[in-house]
């Protein structure tokens, strides 16, 4: 039986995550089951309250661990009830849920063990500044350097995993450097990936809650360090 769990991080997010979770799909073409996973991870609002009431299997951590351990949360419990697929998504308002389907194709045909979006390879990101064009562009080479992976888009939280990466794939970064952490264990177990273009929509709101463009120093720092020690 094919199932999928949508994995939502959400910290926080109780003025947006009622809207992005009612447009999310019920129903995929190869797909027979389909849960949203919310992963609260120790928001102080009604976040978990609104998750529940649209029908969101609620997961809460009760202190602030970071979106990578929120996560592996989510993507544990896929794992463990036998979800054969996964999709992580942003809880923000940022991704377009209509495009889930085309993100997760390549895996449900077999072509790829994980499918990643990339706002940067038919220009799909809107209101983007060229502050964080160039950060997210200096990322790009920093991590074909460091994890030895071809991708245009480094830090999207918008991904599909098939069986093979659901199982291999453990982020054990708290914080934002699990983005560059998948990168590195889909070089280091030789997964089998592909970049789909998606659309990122950046707001006021996103652009508030997401990572400022001075913490990349930060993230490239932790990810060496986490380079030479596994």
């Amino acid at each position: 039986m094919s199932r999928l769990a949508i994995v939502i991080a959400a910290y926080n997010e109780a003025s947006q995550l009622g809207s992005v979770l009612e447009k999310l799909p019920i129903e995929l073409l190869g797909i027979e089951k389909i849960v949203t996973v919310v992963v609260d991870d120790g928001s102080k609002d009604t976040t978990a309250a609104i998750a529940a009431d649209k029908g969101a299997i609620v997961l809460r951590h009760s202190i602030n661990r970071g979106q990578g351990a929120a996560l592996q949360t989510g993507l544990d419990y896929a794992q463990r009830n036998g979800f054969t697929y996964a999709v992580t998504f942003d809880a923000d308002g940022q991704h377009d849920a209509g495009e889930i389907k085309d993100l997760l194709q390549p895996v449900l045909q077999n072509e790829v063990d994980i499918a990643l979006g990339s706002r940067f390879l038919s220009k799909r990101a809107e209101n983007i500044s060229t502050t964080r064009t160039a950060t997210m562009k200096a990322g790009v080479l920093f991590t074909r350097l460091i994890s030895r992976i071809d991708v245009t888009d480094t830090h999207n939280g918008f991904r599909a995993f098939g069986p093979v990466a659901l199982q291999k794939i453990q982020i054990k970064q708290d914080k934002m450097e699990h983005a560059s952490e998948i990168l590195e264990q889909i070089g280091f177990y030789g997964l089998r990936y592909k970049e789909v273009p998606v659309t990122i929509r950046y707001s006021e709101y996103s652009v508030t809650k997401g990572q400022k463009s001075s913490n990349a120093f930060r993230i490239a720092a932790n990810m060496i360090a986490y380079k030479f020690m596994v």
